[in-house]
């Protein structure tokens, strides 16, 4: 029996940073094995700015989550612009909508059947559970439902936008030396380093490579916020214990700058997050801190990395001379 080859394709993915991220080396075996079909996405608003550029995808359609409506934003015009989406999503007559987030998808599914897609394909249709295995993996399993190959899966990859990048690379500096990218910020309040950590990290640093550059980046806003809490005090303390040190800061108040930023970097320090899966997407090599969190499902992929998570699973006790330690392994592996 002759398969039916899909024309219009959408992926559902209304998660996180990282989530999506790892995503896109599923849509890049869809995109190989389809060269010719039509390949959309359904994001949040919030993470929709990964996807800028990306050669696999020929559209992007972005909604905003009720907790990420800004102040003064209605509700109820949200939800009129997400319900027009899924009608000109309606109208595109999907053949094939995939759901690459395991546990609870109702409202994704709504959504599936909403656009009136002729298949719906998640973790339900698997004959049989998958092993634990790194989140790319994970959603990638469903091209076993549409009989695809699914081993030896390509590296997530991003682009940053051109003209955010020549102005972070104005900022950073234009010359030879090295830039070491540094993100500060964590949601998980035991993959925050202490700030005396970063700064006795660049100290020493500065000490044995005087022309190294570093680019400090951080979650803006109030620490004290609490729904979108950030590092600006934090940010600021580092950043006056080093005066005199090339320490660049680069808030970045938007995705596409955070990305921008971390492409203009040689190499990165951060812990798990959305920040982490964007440098891997970049291709950077990367010294990660992984706190209470799966390391075998959420380590950076597709990239040269080394992983610290101390035996209490907060990232506190990781010290400055063991992360010393993991880039040099890192620069002697080439």
């Amino acid at each position: 029996m002759t398969r039916v080859v899909p024309q219009n394709i959408l992926v559902i993915r209304r998660d996180n940073i990282g989530d999506l991220v790892c995503t896109l080396p599923l849509v890049r075996r869809l995109r190989e094995c389809y060269p010719d079909a039509w390949i959309g996405m359904l994001v949040t608003r919030y993470n929709a700015e990964v996807l800028q550029g990306n050669p696999d995808i020929n559209a992007v359609f972005s909604y905003t989550k009720r907790k990420h409506l800004a102040p003064g934003e209605s509700a109820w015009a949200a939800m009129l612009a997400r319900l027009r989406q899924l009608w000109q999503l309606r109208r595109r007559k999907l053949d094939l909508v995939l759901l690459p987030a395991e546990g609870d998808q109702r409202s994704a599914r709504r959504m599936a059947l909403l656009v009136a897609a002729r298949q719906i394909v998640s973790h339900e249709d698997l004959r049989t559970p998958g092993a634990p295995a790194h989140e790319v993996v994970r959603a990638s399993r469903l091209l076993q439902v549409l009989e695809l190959p699914s081993a030896n899966l390509p590296p997530a990859s991003i682009r940053p936008d051109a003209v955010l990048r020549r102005e972070m690379l104005g900022r950073i500096g234009t010359d030879e030396a090295p830039v070491l990218g540094i993100h500060i910020s964590a949601r998980k309040p035991s993959q925050r380093w202490p700030e005396a950590s970063f700064v006795a990290l660049i100290k020493a640093l500065h000490a044995r490579q005087p022309q190294l550059r570093f680019a400090l980046f951080w979650s803006p806003g109030d620490e004290n916020n609490p729904l979108h809490p950030g590092d600006d005090g934090k940010a600021s303390r580092i950043l006056a214990a080093c005066a005199g040190l090339p320490v660049v800061p680069l808030r970045t108040a938007s995705l596409a700058e955070l990305i921008a930023g971390l492409s203009c970097c040689e190499r990165l320090l951060c812990a798990d997050g959305g920040h982490m899966h964007l440098g891997a997407a970049l291709g950077k090599p990367i010294v990660c801190l992984f706190g209470k969190s799966d390391a075998s499902r959420w380590h950076p992929w597709g990239v040269p990395f080394r992983l610290l998570q101390p035996a209490s699973q907060d990232v506190a006790e990781v010290s400055a001379e063991a992360v010393i330690a993991a880039f040099d392994e890192l620069s002697a592996a080439g």
